[in-house]
């Protein structure tokens, strides 16, 4: 929760416009203060108005709009300067406080008309390096659904109809722990889910997720289940406490299953099994990138295109199929 008792009242301005404006979700918004809050702290000290350097001593509720006027677009370089420095940040890390950054001063001077001038108008986003995605390949994904399958492991129907809906749909973490029951539509095989902004889309269920879910709701407890701010009684996944599943408790499933399938649990998550689904997607059902693009929820097909990756085998592959080969 966001205790915007310590935030000045122009940054809860701000986050009350992502949430009803921009339609943004919790999770951006935690994003957005963090930011923001990290911002104002470093501020307080290039400015010299503290004389602490604990970031987690530094109040920012008393910081005025006034000080905010004053920001120039150096300012906020040495910001993302000290970030990279100082707090060794990544590339991908420093991007997202560029972009909070960016979106805030733009509320700041458009929309809410408290600056006249907006610093970050030219402000540019840190180089990502390009890095291709880990993914489970296919006998290695056979290996970790078989582990989870196991009748010998507690909740196996559940953790294997997770395992299967990461394998085969591509979904975020968000979006599975967010599942109800009545989303799920057996009549058309498709279930909805919430994305990133809020976003409603479609996913269609192949047998291998109908089977899993049907498997599982067989054996869901029906009693007992906590009627609780999560909504844990409307929730397709429930943990042992029949509460809502959270995402810890879904990660170290995961991290469980891929040690019981021997896989290196350090390389993979759930993130990663993302990846493994849109992967195995494109390398074998020759789906077109705009399908994939829609089925992941990437607003742009820049996002999705990391998909497209050959493997040296395919590369290896191409180079041996050259008809000049055997000359």
């Amino acid at each position: 929760m966001i205790n915007r008792e310590n935030n000045p009242d122009y940054v809860n301005s701000f986050l009350d416009y992502s949430t009803t404006i921009l339609n943004k979700s919790q999770n951006s918004i935690k994003e957005y203060n963090y930011d923001l809050s990290m911002f104002l702290k470093y501020l307080k000290i290039h400015f010299n108005l503290t004389n602490e350097h604990d970031f987690s001593k530094i109040l920012i509720n008393d910081i005025s709009i006034d000080t905010i006027k004053k920001v120039k677009l150096d300012d906020i370089h040495a910001f993302i300067s000290y970030l990279a420095l100082e707090q060794k940040s990544k590339p991908a890390t420093r991007a997202r406080k560029v972009s909070t950054i960016r979106i805030f001063f733009k509320y700041l001077c458009q929309k809410a008309k408290l600056i006249e001038t907006n610093p970050a108008q030219d402000l540019e986003t840190p180089k990502l390096d390009k890095r291709l995605p880990k993914y489970l390949n296919l006998e290695d994904s056979k290996k970790l659904l078989e582990a989870t399958g196991n009748v010998n492991n507690r909740n196996h129907e559940r953790d294997y109809a997770i395992i299967t809906l990461f394998l085969n749909c591509g979904m975020r973490l968000a979006e599975l722990v967010n599942i109800d029951e009545k989303d799920i539509d057996f009549s058309e095989n498709k279930l909805n889910v919430i994305g990133k902004g809020n976003k409603e889309r479609t996913i269609y269920l192949n047998s291998s997720c109908v089977k899993a879910l049907k498997n599982y709701l067989a054996v869901k407890p029906k009693a007992g289940i906590k009627n609780d701010k999560f909504n844990s009684n409307k929730a397709l996944f429930l943990s042992e406490r029949k509460e809502r599943i959270s995402r810890r408790t879904v990660q170290h499933i995961v991290n469980a299953k891929l040690l019981e399938a021997g896989l290196d649990s350090s390389k993979y998550s759930t993130h990663k099994l993302r990846h493994t689904a849109a992967t195995l997607m494109y390398q074998y059902g020759q789906v077109d990138i705009r399908a994939l693009q829609e089925l992941l929820g990437h607003e742009s097909i820049s996002t999705t295109e990391i998909y497209t990756h050959v493997d040296n085998e395919q590369i290896r592959n191409a180079v041996e199929s050259n008809p000049l080969s055997n000359l």
